[in-house]
């Protein structure tokens, strides 16, 4: 008689474990489900959720994003690229600021690009939904990983919009690589289901002023003061970085409105 307490409490710890495993089992089915969808159509904008860059260049997943993100757009298919993801201390330039400069360098003229920042995927959405919805976007195509598709389908859903699935088709995170990013993203979807996507970023990230964040015109310009030619930035003596291009141009020296340093980053996705 004296031991049925703990035998109850044993039964009950048993239960809730079942119920979390259950939870959780079906989050991960749904998330690698969603991972394989790709629906690209007609659409108010498309968005680029930020993730690993270097000095001036979009590291290889990130490319693959900005590549999707341009098909879409000169498909005709969005007439307006938004941009996210923040940076560093120490760090010059935001992921979105490089970003922009890619699509910019590749025929997408500024007044196409809304540029935002970013902590995390909830805070990207929220540096751009203002502009956006000031623009009248109301359906977008969401570019990213495809095993991120999921929660960032959720968290632009939860801004008011009307999401669709466009991941990148040349991701360097393939096959068996995807595993644990699956598993993240079955964490992170089922416990941000249960206490909301921004509750999740302010315990991860706390409250702290966001990277990155320049107020720009309407259309979010933070990038460039002017086009860049021949796809470079860089100095005007060819020594600095460059994207994509290998010569130097007296319009090199138009350099992003930032302040100094030059750190490779990757921020959560």
């Amino acid at each position: 008689m004296l031991l049925w307490p703990f035998k109850l409490a044993l039964k009950i710890v048993g239960v809730v474990l079942a119920v979390v495993l259950v939870y959780f089992g079906i989050t991960f089915v749904q998330v690698w489900l969603t991972s394989r969808q790709n629906s690209p159509h007609r659409a108010d904008a498309a968005i680029v959720f930020g993730t690993a860059a270097n000095y001036l260049t979009p590291r290889a997943d990130l490319k693959a994003r900005l590549e999707r993100a341009l098909s879409l757009y000169d498909d005709g298919l969005v007439p307006i690229v938004a941009v996210t993801g923040g940076k560093r201390p120490g760090d010059r330039f935001t992921e979105a600021q490089i970003s922009a400069a890619w699509l910019e360098a590749r025929g997408v003229p500024m007044a196409s690009i809304v540029v935002g920042s970013g902590v995390d995927s909830w805070d990207n959405v929220r540096t751009v939904s203002s502009q956006l919805k000031q623009q009248g976007v109301k359906t977008m195509l969401v570019v990213t990983d495809s095993f991120h598709e999921d929660r960032a389908m959720a968290i632009v859903s939860s801004f008011g919009f009307s999401p669709s699935p466009t991941p990148s088709l040349h991701s360097p995170i393939r096959g068996l690589a995807t595993l644990g990013y699956l598993m993240k993203e079955t964490v992170a979807v089922g416990v941000g289901r249960i206490i909301g996507y921004g509750t999740l970023s302010r315990i991860a990230h706390g409250s702290a002023p966001l990277p990155g964040v320049v107020a720009g015109h309407r259309s979010g310009r933070l990038a460039s003061r002017r086009p860049f030619g021949g796809g470079v930035i860089g100095n005007t003596t060819g020594s600095g970085p460059v994207i994509e291009g290998s010569s130097p141009s007296p319009r090199a020296s138009r350099s992003f409105e930032s302040s100094t340093g030059s750190r490779p980053h990757r921020l959560v996705a």
